[in-house]
């Protein structure tokens, strides 16, 4: 295994694509509101509008660190304009691309999920602007393994929305606050979908299985040179 391994984030991609898209917009668009008659001006607003939209997506894309993900001989590291978190390769209990239920079939949903042995350390290496960031990116995922009746009648999704602001783990460790709230959402979705923690594909440079093989072969190397060493 290689002492760093660098994940770069696919949202990186064509930044200075989209900033020259936004800013030629723009131009053509001035050029519009000032040629045009009047009575066309809709277009040339139209235009300005899509440019400004495109110069704010270049914007937030640059905001985003390079790469999402460094992996070491020590630990799996992830990083966002939001904060950050660590795991140590020990803690991972298992990873993989999440599946729900469709029908008679089963669906991958378009993410990496890892499952944790214990919360304890993970919430003591993220930022409470991170933990906020999930919350709100992770609602859609609250959908699955809720009942249909009731989701059909418009009551399923409300309850699930905010989290118990107080929770006690399997150790014993006891969190308040927004620490509590991740945890309990951790707990959730891990009981409908077999996972706590979700990456999106965007954050990756490879497809999802790609990288699950990947987080894969790296603890084991770090297994083996742990057992090695004792």
């Amino acid at each position: 295994m290689q002492e760093l391994i660098e994940i770069r984030r696919a949202a990186k991609r064509n930044v200075f694509t989209t900033t020259i898209i936004g800013v030629f917009g723009l131009l053509v668009a001035s050029q519009l509101l000032i040629w045009l008659p009047k009575s066309a001006y809709l277009i040339g607003i139209l235009l300005t509008s899509f440019s400004i939209v495109t110069l704010l997506v270049a914007f937030f894309k640059f905001r985003e660190p390079l790469h999402s993900f460094v992996l070491s001989r020590k630990t799996l590291y992830f990083q966002h304009k939001s904060g950050r978190w660590q795991l140590d390769w020990n803690n991972v209990q298992r990873m993989g691309v999440p599946r729900v239920a469709k029908g008679l079939d089963y669906q991958e949903l378009s993410m990496v999920g890892i499952k944790l042995k214990s919360y304890q350390p993970f919430l003591a290496h993220i930022s409470p602007r991170l933990i906020t960031h999930i919350l709100m990116e992770q609602r859609p995922l609250l959908l699955y393994g809720q009942d249909r009746e009731q989701c059909n009648t418009g009551n399923c999704y409300g309850a699930d929305l905010l989290e118990d602001d107080y929770f006690k783990d399997a150790e014993g460790n006891t969190y308040k606050g927004i620490q509590a709230m991740l945890a309990n959402r951790m707990q959730k979705l891990r009981m409908r979908l077999g996972f706590d923690i979700f990456i999106a594909a965007g954050e990756l440079d490879r497809s999802e299985h790609e990288f699950v093989k990947l987080l894969k072969q790296c603890q084991q190397h770090v297994l083996v040179d742990q057992t090695s060493h004792i």
